[in-house]
C-alpha cells in the first residue's frame, strides 16, 4: 500500500506535499502545538509552510473548524514557528561543519566556488557592500541564501566575523537547503 504524501491546508483548502505545510496537533487541553516531528498524540491539522497563511489560521479559528472541537492557538504560535525553524536551519549548518560539507570564510569560499563544487551559498543578511559584490560577482548560478546576521552565525559556528558559506555538492547540502527554503517560504509566501 502507497503511502499518502499529501494533505489538505486548512485555510487555502489546497493539497499540498507533506514537506510544504506545517503540521499541528490539538493538546487534551485544547492547545494547538506545533509537532513538526509526529511525536505527539492526535490527529494532524495542516497549514501552509507561510506566516501570513499561520496568521489567518489563527485569527479565523480554523483549527476549531478544522478538528470540530474547540482549539486554542495562541497569537505566539506564529513567533513560536518562526523560532523553531529558524533553530532547525542554524543547527542544519552545524551538522553540515560537522559532515564537512561546509566551507566559511571568503577566500575558501571563492575556491569551493572555482572549483566547481558550491551546491548553494548562505551569506550574512548583514554582510558589507564590498564582500556581497565579490560573492555576486563569482557566484553567477548559485543560489545564495540570506536568512542569519553574522552574529547568529558566529555564536553557532562558534567562530568571529562568519559572512560567507558555502555548501559543497552533497546529500547533506541538499537536505541542509531543504530547511533554508522551508524558513525562507515561511518568511516570505
Amino acid at each position: 500500500m502507497k503511502k499518502e504524501t499529501t494533505r489538505k491546508c486548512i485555510v487555502t483548502g489546497e493539497i499540498f506535499e507533506k514537506e510544504d505545510l506545517l503540521r499541528f496537533t490539538i493538546l487534551e487541553d485544547n492547545m494547538v502545538v506545533p509537532d513538526f516531528k509526529k511525536k505527539l498524540p492526535g490527529k494532524g491539522v495542516y497549514v501552509k509552510n507561510s506566516k501570513k497563511t499561520l496568521e489567518k489560521a489563527i485569527s479565523n479559528n480554523l483549527f476549531a473548524k478544522a478538528a470540530k472541537k474547540p482549539a486554542k492557538a495562541d497569537k505566539e504560535l506564529v513567533t513560536q514557528v518562526e523560532n523553531i525553524l529558524f533553530k532547525h536551519a542554524l543547527n542544519a549548518i552545524s551538522l553540515a561543519r560537522k559532515a564537512g560539507v561546509m566551507v566559511s570564510g571568503m577566500d575558501k569560499v571563492k575556491e569551493a566556488i572555482k572549483k566547481n563544487i558550491v551546491a548553494f551559498l548562505l551569506e550574512a543578511e548583514d554582510a558589507g557592500s564590498d564582500g556581497h559584490n565579490k560573492i555576486m560577482s563569482m557566484a553567477k548560478n548559485i543560489e545564495i541564501f540570506n536568512l542569519f546576521k553574522i552574529e547568529e552565525l558566529d555564536k553557532e559556528l562558534a567562530k568571529d566575523n562568519t559572512v560567507h558559506l558555502a555548501f559543497t555538492k552533497s546529500t547533506m547540502a541538499n537536505s541542509v537547503r531543504e530547511t533554508f527554503v522551508r524558513l525562507t517560504s515561511f518568511l516570505n509566501d
